[in-house]
């Protein structure tokens, strides 16, 4: 495992960037929304979107072969004329496609990645590789967002393809969580979803500064990980860096949020953290559960739960909760591995 971090290039305008699928086939069942995102990248941030063969899989040629979802990442990252490679979509078995996977490869031909939700294995896998990769700018749910893409989203989805870092996080002025009803009606896709305005971000814990590399993901990811305890990191290298972590669309119960925290602790890595950030957990999804009662207190109780944890295992933390990232809309794509300031009396959270 290599103790150095390689942040791939900067992309610029007018290059060609792969669109892949190295998680789910959800392209394939909602291919307007696809070419959407495809003309996104060329109109709005003059990209040339070269599709690789997964992209237009469906699952279950996917979910057979793992391989092949491997090897579409492989070969964007060797090919000298990509200079991004964009998932479509999330899933839930990418964890699968990683005994696959040639870290060697990766490294010496380090390219930007970007996807969230499932697509967070890749960039687990890619930290303890040593290389920068971004959770977020997923093609179908947020590059692709109807309406056009939010204007918070544009600019730091332009820091994170064109500039050498990200710079300063602020809230949103709005957001929302509305369930996709357009992933299946093509006729909605002209339709904003309703956004409501941002309360801002909530404080917790430790009121020193703290700076480290950013690691982590989507929440049931990390648990994945720490089940599998097959591409963790030394836990040594997790000393002072920065947790990260955001809650998917099946809106998990505060405890279990708060347990997976504990079962860290426990385990002795949360008390390694120098900060701990969690993205503004979405409260309505289009899967059978959620929502969970009444969203705000829903919200705050998974804000209640985090806080506890990191409380009672690493006190001198400071804990931002509600940032702009994850599975809600709009979003700042944050680069994994990257190094970044959490500022409790200045209130900032500052991206190197």
């Amino acid at each position: 495992m290599p103790s150095e971090f390689v942040t791939p290039p900067a992309m610029e305008p007018g290059d060609s960037v792969a669109v892949l699928a190295p998680s789910s086939g959800g392209a394939q069942d909602a291919r307007h929304l696809l070419e959407l995102a495809l003309d996104r990248l060329r109109d709005t941030f003059d990209l040339e979107p070269v599709v690789y063969p997964t992209a237009r899989q469906g699952n279950d040629f996917l979910a057979d072969h793992p391989r092949a979802r491997a090897a579409d990442l492989h070969a964007a990252f060797r090919d000298p004329e990509i200079s991004g490679v964009f998932a479509t979509i999330g899933g839930a078995d990418q964890l699968r496609v990683l005994k696959h996977l040639d870290g060697d490869v990766l490294r010496e031909h380090a390219t930007r990645f970007y996807g969230m939700s499932d697509n967070s294995n890749v960039g687990l896998y890619l930290w303890r590789e040593g290389v920068v990769s971004y959770n977020g700018a997923q093609l179908l749910n947020e590059i692709a967002t109807p309406g056009g893409v939010p204007e918070y989203t544009e600019r730091y989805c332009r820091r994170a393809f064109f500039e050498e870092t990200l710079g300063e996080l602020e809230p949103s002025e709005a957001w929302t969580d509305e369930p996709s009803r357009w992933w299946t009606d093509p006729s909605l896709m002209g339709e904003r979803p309703e956004y409501e305005p941002n309360p801002g971000w909530r404080w917790a814990g430790g009121d020193e500064s703290a700076t480290g590399r950013l690691w982590g993901g989507c929440l049931s990811i990390v648990d994945w990980h720490l089940a599998s305890d097959r591409y963790l990191p030394d836990p040594a290298r997790l000393d002072g860096q920065i947790l990260c972590v955001e809650t998917s669309e099946y809106v998990p119960l505060p405890g279990d949020v708060g347990g997976s925290l504990m079962a860290m602790g426990e385990r002795g890595l949360l008390e390694r953290f120098g900060a701990v950030l969690l993205g503004r957990p979405p409260t309505r999804s289009h899967v059978a559960d959620p929502p969970r009662g009444d969203r705000d207190a829903y919200r705050e109780a998974v804000y209640d739960a985090v806080a506890e944890q990191v409380e009672r295992y690493n006190p001198d933390a400071p804990v931002v909760m509600g940032l702009d990232w994850g599975h809600t809309n709009p979003i700042a794509p944050l680069p994994i591995g990257r190094e970044a300031t959490v500022d409790p009396e200045a209130e900032r959270v500052v991206v190197r």
